[in-house]
């Protein structure tokens, strides 16, 4: 897929820090490389030495329960693409309210896909641990996301 990153500028606050704006530039970053390029290899390189904990609780602990919980989802849904629609950075947390859609002709359509709101921690310049919160927006991808939500992969707890 083609590099189309959203930069930082599109999104930053007067208010931010240099360190903050290198915050949501590492968020995004991680997004466009792994949900919209799905460049897994990338990913997996970059965090491989990288303590990495999940709250998604579909997806295990480290950076490999990303890649494996992606890897099959974009195998699955080849098309999948997550529109960044808003960035909010606070101190250390940097946390993307997306778009995600599974299907190339969905994309624009806020009636299709899932709604996401992911937070991360950054801690010496990486990702270090990850929330997330999605709500599925049409009926087939609340019976996906019902089928496919129900096996808790770590014990971090969703808070």
């Amino acid at each position: 897929m083609k590099n189309n990153a959203p930069k930082v500028p599109e999104f930053t606050k007067g208010h931010w820090s240099e360190d903050e704006q290198q915050a949501a530039n590492l968020a995004l970053s991680f997004v466009q490389n792994l949900m919209n390029d799905h460049n897994l290899e990338l990913i997996g390189k970059q965090y491989a030495t990288t303590r990495y904990t999940q709250h998604n609780r579909n997806m295990a602990d480290g950076i490999n329960g990303v890649l494996n919980y992606i890897g099959t989802l974009t195998k699955r849904f080849p098309d999948f693409s997550y529109e960044v629609k808003t960035v909010t950075v606070d101190g250390d947390m940097v946390t993307l309210h997306s778009h995600a859609t599974m299907n190339k002709k969905h994309r624009g359509n806020d009636r299709k896909g899932f709604n996401i709101i992911d937070t991360w921690r950054v801690e010496g310049g990486q990702l270090v641990e990850h929330w997330d919160s999605v709500q599925p927006l049409d009926s087939f991808m609340r019976l996906y996301y019902w089928l496919t939500g129900g096996s808790v992969q770590n014990t971090n707890g969703v808070f």
